[in-house]
């Protein structure tokens, strides 16, 4: 007879997972923006490594894009962490917070004036009737 018994994963298979869940993540992201006509974006860590201050995809211009897969997300900390390491770059790109939980919707998070900025230059670059 089979042993039915779930077996528990140790913390490093764990993270192991997380790791892995992100990665995966960060590509779907990548192959998004390349499906929709930013064939230079790219998941930062394929290229050159994580270096501190990249995001995880790059490649997408006026963007600094953090990607997180979680079920539970300190929002707050996420946008932090991409306005930091944005600063720290020093492009003055626009800092977004990509995110998902499993069976959900991505969204995008960015503060106020920044979609205001963009989506000003949506309307004036479409006519209306």
């Amino acid at each position: 007879m089979a042993d039915c018994t779930k077996k528990k994963r140790t913390p490093q298979q764990i993270g192991r997972a997380s790791k892995a869940k992100g990665t995966r993540f960060e590509l779907q992201v990548a192959h998004w923006f390349q499906e929709n006509g930013f064939s230079d974006a790219h998941r930062t860590a394929q290229y050159c490594g994580k270096t501190g201050n990249a995001g995880d995809v790059e490649g997408v211009p006026g963007l600094h894009i953090e990607t997180k897969h979680v079920e539970r997300l300190n929002l707050y900390d996420a946008w932090h962490q991409a306005v930091r390491d944005n600063t720290e770059k020093g492009k003055g790109d626009i800092p977004v917070v990509i995110h998902k939980r499993n069976r959900e919707d991505t969204l995008v998070t960015l503060n106020l004036e920044d979609f205001t900025k963009i989506f000003s230059l949506y309307e004036r670059g479409h006519c209306h009737d």
